[in-house]
């Protein structure tokens, strides 16, 4: 088995800067007794991180989009050949299914490809070109694009490597400089997409602190989206913790704020569909990574004429959904490994019981899956509520729940299934 190195540090312009400690400790959500990493996080590394970026931001600026799209190629054959390592990395430290995993490291080489594609008009390298209009006959207008300064990324733990580099490898094109502090529960796998970047600017001659990494929780992560150097912020996480950031950069008119912050998407399925096949797509939708995904879907809208032959299909596939070990059951490849703390396992029960004492029925019980290694696994849940509404609370209510949990209510027509979908 190939193994990533992890070290105890924040990456801080030149410098690799010792963080030992077990202040921040993250495990294997499947071991909880294994240690993947341990760090004591120092929240005056943000400063010293803004200024290494801002720091190098005028080298790496002037570059040039050519010698930034070389980087950005050389990063791509790096990730490129530590796909097999990144995903062990990720089985150990999210918990995630092998094949799972690996399909997630595969993407980290595949986004510089997608951003540097100019292969049709609209493509996204095509957009960030300069143009010029014609505006008479004796006056043209010309656009240009200029990088806007220090980005501070901070990511999630569910995809803790492709959704930062989605950030990351288009603000690095585009001339910026960035400042990343991964989740608290991945740290290891941020350590290394960090590296990764790092090396392969060095590699092509450029400063390393153009890409800096800081560790820590959420007091880092305040003083980071809140700090006075930089220009951009860009988040991909809860909706509290995104609306926190919102608030504390109202006042900063010129600063760019990404935030992507989870969801609560619905299916609707109407008489005319193919119920054997909707129960499939449903039950793959709804608890793929454990149900740890903001695209996951989370509500079921049912046409009462169907409802009879699908929710018994759904039922029977999420109960023989294979969960266990993410290197699998013997020679059989699990469908879903364990959420990622025994906090999360505890809110998703949580959940299904609120929504129980609420009214909504259990179809199938979310139950803690009792594994030897002590693992944070659940099995599947399915719950039927009477409509879904946008009340704050209830068993029908607009609550995204981070997990296996799948609520379903039943529509009379296309009208009251569209309604209920935009609760």
């Amino acid at each position: 088995m190939s193994v990533l190195e992890v070290r105890a540090v924040d990456l801080i312009g030149e410098d690799a800067v010792p963080i030992g400690g077990g202040a921040l400790v993250s495990h294997n959500p499947a071991k909880p007794d294994e240690t993947v990493m341990s760090c004591d996080p120092r929240v005056d590394h943000v400063d010293a991180a803004v200024a290494a970026a801002r720091g190098a931001f005028d080298r790496w600026a002037g570059a040039g989009v050519e010698a930034r799209e070389r980087v950005l190629r050389r990063f791509a054959e790096i990730a490129g050949d530590r796909v097999d390592a990144l995903t062990d990395l990720l089985v150990r430290e999210t918990g995630k299914a092998r094949w799972d995993a690996k399909a997630e490291a595969g993407l980290i080489a595949g986004k510089v490809a997608g951003t540097l594609d100019r292969s049709f008009p609209h493509a996204a390298r095509q957009r960030v070109d300069g143009y010029s209009l014609s505006i008479t006959d004796t006056r043209e207008g010309r656009a240009g694009f200029r990088p806007h300064g220090v980005m501070a990324v901070v990511g999630p733990f569910n995809f803790p490597a492709h959704l930062p580099n989605g950030h990351i490898v288009p603000a690095l094109l585009a001339g910026n400089t960035v400042v990343f502090k991964p989740s608290d529960k991945t740290p290891a796998v941020g350590m290394v997409l960090a590296e990764m970047f790092r090396r392969a600017l060095i590699d092509c001659g450029h400063p390393a602190g153009v890409v800096n990494l800081v560790q820590g929780g959420a007091d880092v992560a305040k003083r980071l989206t809140s700090h006075d150097g930089v220009d951009g912020v860009l988040f991909t996480g809860s909706w509290p913790v995104g609306r926190a950031i919102l608030e504390a950069n109202l006042d900063r008119p010129g600063r760019i704020v990404a935030l992507e912050m989870g969801g609560n998407n619905p299916v609707i399925v109407m008489p005319d569909a193919d119920p054997r096949h909707a129960a499939a797509e449903i039950a793959r939708a709804a608890f793929i990574t454990t149900g740890q995904r903001c695209t996951c879907t989370r509500r079921l809208v049912v046409h009462k004429d169907i409802a009879g032959e699908l929710m018994p299909l759904l039922t029977k596939i999420a109960s023989n959904l294979l969960v266990g070990d993410p290197d699998g059951v013997g020679d059989q490849p699990v469908f879903m490994g364990p959420l990622v703390t025994s906090p999360a396992r505890d809110a998703v029960l949580g959940a299904q019981q609120r929504f129980a004492d609420a009214g909504a029925r259990v179809v199938l019980q979310a139950s803690t899956l009792d594994h030897p290694s002590g693992g944070h696994f659940v099995t599947p849940g399915i719950m039927e509520v009477d409509r879904f509404t946008l009340d704050a609370e209830g068993p029908g209510c607009d609550e995204e729940v981070f997990g296996p949990l799948l609520r379903a209510s039943l529509a009379d027509s296309l009208d009251d299934a569209l309604d209920q979908a935009n609760a």
